[in-house]
């Protein structure tokens, strides 16, 4: 599994990545992973859109073969913090203006590349979470899908969980197979506990809860800027039929927060839209980079 390491630290971390495709010869893809996930979540979509791109495909902060450091949450492992990671790497690799695709955390991050460096993102391609959610996300069916988000910023968390590879496995599988009608690869679980399963690496996982980053504080905090003020880059938004997270009524407010945002259904796919819907989310990428200005 081993890729290829940023070599310029940000705030004292780099990020491991694999580069697939057009190596610096055509536009470039920049792939951010969700929770409990990694650079791997994105391995079916890689192939299909490496023949268009030059496709960059990190772990984020505290995840994967990137760098673990322990370290203030709320100003190392926030949104600000990953964004200025992944901002490193774009500069680091020359790759001018990437398209960037997230889901679950990656799409946080994506989100606040292009508000904060607009000037560095071609496109947008997002599922889930998008800003608008607010107090809809305290509603009792919501609370029942999002209770590990408080879970994490307990310290019973790291006690339960962290450096238990067996206590790695049965939580991770909740989450990965939480969704209708879609199981995990024996073989990508196996893969997901040896990268989580170390000492310190689940806790540095969560260390996105306990910035304040997940999608209960964030969407409490959440104010629909003015109009000039909402994401100016052009954006796909890529929402699952069935994830148990992030209903579609949910994706009503969109365009409070994005000045240029088309929305599109993910018919019979859940959360890990990556992985369960692989062929559309590749789709909306290779559509971006043929169509969105240089």
């Amino acid at each position: 599994m081993a890729g290829m390491r940023q070599e310029t630290a940000i705030d004292g971390f780099r990020l491991a990545y694999e580069r697939a495709g057009r190596i610096a010869a055509g536009p470039a893809v920049l792939l951010l992973h969700g929770w409990p996930g990694d650079r791997t979540d994105y391995r079916e979509v890689v192939p299909l859109v490496s023949a268009a791109a030059d496709v960059i495909v990190p772990d984020l902060r505290g995840f994967g073969e990137s760098d673990k450091h322990e370290a203030n949450p709320a100003s190392q492992y926030n949104a600000a913090a990953q964004a200025r990671s992944v901002i490193g790497l774009i500069d680091e690799l020359a790759l001018g203006r990437p398209v960037i695709a997230g889901y679950d955390i990656g799409s946080r991050i994506a989100q606040a590349v292009a508000r904060d460096r607009p000037d560095l993102v071609r496109a947008l391609v997002l599922a889930p979470p998008l800003p608008g959610i607010g107090e809809r996300i305290l509603a009792p069916q919501a609370q029942r899908e999002f209770w590990y988000q408080a879970f994490h910023n307990t310290e019973l968390a790291t006690q339960l969980v962290d450096g238990r590879p067996d206590a790695v496995r049965a939580y991770l599988r909740h989450f990965w197979s939480h969704g209708p009608g879609y199981e995990p690869a024996p073989g990508h679980l196996d893969h997901l506990v040896s990268v989580y399963g170390a000492p310190g690496a689940f806790t540095a996982s969560i260390a996105w809860y306990r910035a304040g980053a997940g999608s209960v504080a964030a969407s409490l905090a959440e104010l629909a800027p003015d109009p000039g003020d909402r994401i100016a880059v052009p954006a796909t938004v890529l929402w699952p039929e069935y994830d148990p997270l992030f209903p579609r009524a949910w994706s009503d407010r969109i365009g409070e927060f994005f000045a240029a945002a088309e929305l599109a259904w993910l018919d019979g796919a859940g959360h890990f839209s990556p992985l369960e819907a692989a062929g559309e989310f590749a789709a909306a990428i290779v559509a971006a980079v043929r169509t969105s200005p240089d």
